[in-house]
């Protein structure tokens, strides 16, 4: 560990073009802190991460960030020159280590035939370089790179093989072994869990526990959060919110925003009641104060009339007065949690009554065969639940195609419900000048008002976002549309290709609380290890 290590941000804000990507955010991190950054795509996780790397500078405020055991990041994608090795490409990840060693061999070089009057400062600067090359154990690099290679899965390739020949994912992994091996003490890692088999992200997780030095990982995968973060930085809106303890304790702090919020709207809620009751009460104690008498001089004293000084005028008044003040900085309501609508179904989830008759299935399959998929014999009634997992390519996702009629099976016969909601891998929302609210009313055939009047209660978008044609939204945001969309309408069966997709953790666990409520049917492909874990129901292995 390097005591002197630092990282700090004061009013940092990020622009690309007219868009602000990251407004006056302030943060710091402690050496040895994991750090887990979340948020919808397109928020600014992996430009944050840029920043703290040293690839981009902020364009206004303070960033410190230093370093002695270096800097290694891991980004989604590495690009390199056409004619690239694979051998080239863990030269780049691992490029400061490389530059260190090359720089220690120089100056040891140097030493030989210097003049004494040289010497001492030569032998010092010799001895620095190898101090650093050493705590980063430099020496060990070459086993370890070995190590973390065959530990995810692409040991087998061929160095000398050009980079591009590759899979996205095998690049992803080597690129990701070459990082790690490289042991600096700053480790940024983009989406580091994708295309990990089971071992393989149980060894990253050790490996990443392990290692001696600060870890900083953007990342959508809530099981990985949980096994190894210590601290959350949520990117939302253009700024960056800190929660301690874990992953659990930014679950337990963003279920207490949301009492606080819905604590503040009941109590704005029940003063502007109060006050309108109060307007109500004293005007009718008003009208019951007479005017004037019926005959003058009547009675044994003086007579007041009502004036506009009465004490129910001014009790009035001061209402009036606070009803105003309520009206003008509102305070808006909650978001509903997320809830799939069911047609009414002869029978529920957990419903073991035996007077109850059992609903026609929503789902039969029979001797289905489609690309690299075969489903002999499976049947669905209301309330099943079904996790479909298999390797990438042989056919989860033609196999839900094949339900929903828009695929053809090369065998066998599909019978299901027509009522189906069908929530794609890949958006199904293609990009045009008509603006979010404009697509969502399309969607459900509404006004843009009544539309309005619907979207809003999700919480799913601020109200600034309604105007941005679908074109210039991010992914994340066209996938919370999809979502929207599907949770306004009734459904029988729900067909979920990798839900959780560029979707926050947050809306992720309401996601998976909608399910558990949901009367009807739910076929589910799905890498999210947490989802597929607490999935009840039966599982469906294609391989």
């Amino acid at each position: 560990m390097y005591p002197t290590s630092q990282l700090s941000l004061h009013s940092v804000t990020k622009r690309f073009g007219d868009r602000i990507v990251l407004d006056r955010v302030e943060l710091s991190l402690r050496p040895g802190e994991r750090v887990g950054v979340i948020g919808d795509n397109g928020s600014g996780k992996s430009t944050l991460l840029r920043l703290i790397g040293g690839a981009l500078s902020p364009d206004a405020g303070e960033l410190i960030a230093r370093f002695a055991g270096g800097v290694g990041t891991h980004d989604q994608v590495l690009e390199l020159p056409a004619g690239a090795t694979v051998r080239d490409a863990i030269d780049a990840c691992s490029a400061e280590l490389r530059a260190l060693e090359r720089a220690m061999h120089t100056a040891e070089r140097g030493l030989a035939g210097i003049d004494e009057a040289e010497l001492d400062d030569a032998l010092a600067e010799y001895a620095a370089l190898t101090a650093r090359f050493e705590a980063r154990d430099g020496y060990g690099a070459p086993a370890r790179l070995d190590a973390s290679i065959e530990a995810l899965g692409v040991g087998g390739l061929d160095r000398a093989r050009a980079w591009q020949t590759l899979s996205g994912g095998e690049r992803s992994r080597v690129a990701l072994a070459a990082t790690v091996a490289s042991n600096p003490e700053l480790l940024l890692l983009d989406e580091p869990s994708n295309d990990l088999d089971d071992d393989a992200w149980r060894w990253l997780v050790e490996r990443l526990r392990a290692h001696d030095g600060t870890v900083v990982v953007v990342t959508h995968d809530r099981a990985f959060l949980q096994a190894l973060t210590q601290v959350t930085w949520e990117v939302d809106a253009a700024s960056v919110a800190r929660y301690g303890d874990g992953y659990q304790g930014y679950l337990v702090a963003k279920a207490n925003e949301r009492e606080r919020r819905r604590f503040a709207y009941e109590t704005w809620k029940a003063e502007l009641a109060r006050n309108r009751g109060l307007v109500a009460a004293n005007a009718g104690r008003l009208a019951a104060i007479p005017r004037k008498l019926d005959k003058a001089g009547m009675g044994t004293g003086a007579f007041t009339p009502r004036g506009r000084d009465h004490g129910a005028m001014g009790r009035i008044r001061n209402a009036k007065a606070r009803m105003s003040r309520l009206l003008a900085e509102p305070v808006a309501a909650p978001p509903k949690p997320l809830s799939f609508r069911a047609f009414d179904l002869a029978r529920t989830p957990g419903d073991e009554a035996a007077d109850t008759p059992a609903a026609a299935p929503l789902l039969v399959l029979s001797g289905v065969r489609v690309a690299g998929a075969s489903v002999d014999d499976l049947v669905l009634a209301p309330g099943g639940r079904l996790l479909i997992t298999g390797r990438n390519g042989i056919g989860k996702t033609s196999l839900l195609r094949v339900i929903t009629g828009e695929l053809r099976a090369d065998a066998g016969t599909v019978r299901a419900t027509p009522r189906i909601g069908h929530l794609r891998q890949q958006s199904a929302i293609p990009p045009s000048r008509r603006t979010l609210l404009e697509a969502y009313a399309a969607g459900i055939r509404e006004d843009l008002t009544t539309a309005e009047g619907r979207l809003m209660p999700l919480g799913l978008f601020h109200p600034r976002d309604l105007a941005v044609p679908v074109g210039a939204l991010s992914y994340g945001q066209r996938r919370r549309l999809e979502l929207a969309l599907l949770v306004s309408e009734p459904h029988e069966l729900l067909l979920l290709d990798e839900p959780t997709n560029h979707l926050s953790p947050d809306l992720v666990e309401d996601l998976e609380g909608a399910l558990e409520t949901f009367t009807g049917a739910v076929v589910l492909v799905s890498h999210d290890r947490l989802l597929r874990e607490r999935f009840g129901g039966e599982r469906l292995d294609l391989g």
